[in-house]
């Protein structure tokens, strides 16, 4: 005789709705809300310094959103088309040779620079794979972003006894904005199929959200010893 199946409360099944409607809504509304946020952040650094005329908002008697914004974009895409020539690479170095001589201003400078040109180059492989280490002891493994080859010093002083090191870095749970950076044996890393994206939504959701993953043909399957019988 089968068990009938457990009759849910009007309470429960109210429960139930609210909890579905919460997934349905919320990642909506904070998509929407960090949208305009950012939005309404960038109107209020570039909207100030547009002159009357050319603002739409004079003569529409309305706030828009999204107009600096929109100007910030072109004002940055013609600066980059213009740096790309002569001229205005004579302009940039001059400037630029005015940042160094400033002793505070050109190190932050300098750092800023060299952050945003490894991460915006297009043939950079910065946290471009997902990996794991053991740690923080053996037989624990901790999910790490592949920075890339150890370099310079690091890599000369590391790199000494042969074994080839690898800068990582080890982000925190549920934020990981802040973390570790790593030099690990590259032997010591076991490369994952995941991108960096899938690898962040692991993080964040402490392990409750697991990219799909599909073993290629031949792969060697674990087997796992028969279970011990007790006579």
């Amino acid at each position: 005789m089968s068990d009938s199946p457990e009759r849910i409360s009007l309470a429960g099944r109210l429960r139930n709705n609210f909890l579905t409607g919460l997934v349905i809504c919320a990642p909506l509304a904070i998509t929407i809300w960090l949208t305009f946020t950012f939005i309404d952040w960038a109107d209020s650094w570039v909207t100030p310094y547009i002159p009357k005329r050319y603002d739409p908002q004079y003569y529409f008697n309305i706030t828009i959103p999204g107009t600096g914004l929109v100007i910030a974009v072109v004002l940055i895409t013609i600066i980059g088309f213009l740096g790309k020539n002569l001229i205005g690479r004579s302009i940039v170095n001059f400037g630029e040779s005015i940042l160094h001589r400033m002793p505070l201003v050109r190190t932050i400078y300098r750092s800023v620079k060299q952050i945003l040109e490894t991460v915006l180059k297009e043939q950079s492989t910065s946290f471009k794979k997902c990996g794991l280490i053991e740690f923080p002891s053996p037989g624990m493994w901790a999910l790490v972003f592949i920075s890339g080859d150890a370099q310079g010093e690091i890599a000369a002083k590391l790199n000494a006894d042969g074994e080839e090191m690898v800068a990582v870095f080890l982000p925190p749970t549920p934020v990981p904005t802040a973390g570790f950076l790593m030099f690990v044996p590259k032997s010591k890393i076991i490369m994952l199929d995941m991108t960096p994206e899938e690898g962040a939504k692991l993080l964040i959701s402490g392990g409750l959200i697991a990219p799909d993953y599909k073993p290629a043909r031949g792969a060697p399957t674990a087997v796992l010893p028969p279970p011990v019988t007790q006579g």
